[in-house]
């Protein structure tokens, strides 16, 4: 395959912030995971997922102990990070620097990746969005984190990278009630299903509106679905409508 050539936005190469939102392309795994997994956590050869992440980190001209990311729970827990991480990860799913030799990074496989950084401070992070993440408040701790280092959230950029899109997303009527009862004004992110007694979830809409209520003064969505691309793209959603034993995971990446 070729070499790795993540999805870029002018919103932060205009800042001059390093980033990249790694698709399939340029990677060593075979079989389901095909391509550039960089999921630890996944069940692919070890030694298929290193040289990947080594070629993610060799992409930004840094040694892949410089790629920070967390042991991710589908919480809203922000990490920052002072320095390489040494030993087991910190469970976490946003990682929060101001360190110019260190690059924040998430992996998703249909969630949400954002990575947001303030030109002014040069402070950046990296989040991993799912719709539990996004409805418990990643996205504020992110930004609160950022905040606490000197950043102002006025001034932060922030892009949210391919995630699965409304027309792949179908749930439930109690899942939209769950949001209805959380966040009120949330409806507005389900559209009719296929039935009745289904919706279309807009994750990457809920999640812009996440940021614009954290105060974020610039927010836009890359516009992929994960789950309708299978050659650039690895999708949880679509692995299990396949039946496929596991899938890979895409690596989201931002540095100063």
């Amino acid at each position: 395959m070729s070499d790795p050539a993540p999805i870029t936005h002018p919103l932060l190469t205009a800042a001059g912030f390093d980033h990249g939102f790694f698709t399939r392309a340029g990677g060593v795994s075979t079989g389901v995971y095909e391509g550039l997994n960089a999921g630890v956590g996944s069940k692919d050869d070890p030694a298929s997922v290193a040289e990947n992440r080594r070629r993610v980190a060799a992409h930004f001209g840094a040694d892949v102990n410089h790629l920070n990311g967390c042991y991710q729970i589908h919480s809203a827990v922000a990490r920052v990070a002072d320095g390489p991480w040494q030993g087991d990860r910190p469970e976490g799913d946003a990682v929060v620097t101001a360190e110019p030799d260190l690059l924040c990074s998430v992996l998703t496989a249909d969630c949400a990746p954002i990575l947001l950084a303030d030109p002014e401070t040069r402070i950046v992070a990296a989040v991993h969005a799912g719709w539990k993440g996004a409805l418990g408040g990643v996205v504020h701790s992110a930004v609160a984190a950022m905040q606490a280092l000197g950043a102002d959230p006025r001034h932060i950029r922030a892009v949210v990278g391919p995630c699965i899109a409304p027309a792949s997303y179908e749930v439930g009527l109690d899942f939209q009630d769950r949001f209805a009862h959380h966040d009120p004004g949330s409806e507005r992110f389900f559209h009719p299903g296929e039935t009745d007694d289904k919706r279309r979830f807009d994750l990457p809409g809920f999640v812009l509106w996440r940021l614009q209520q954290a105060g974020v003064g610039q927010a836009v969505w890359t516009g992929h679905d994960t789950c309708a691309d299978a050659a650039r793209f690895y999708s949880n959603r679509r692995a299990f409508q396949q039946g496929e034993p596991d899938f890979g995971r895409l690596i989201s990446v931002i540095g100063v």
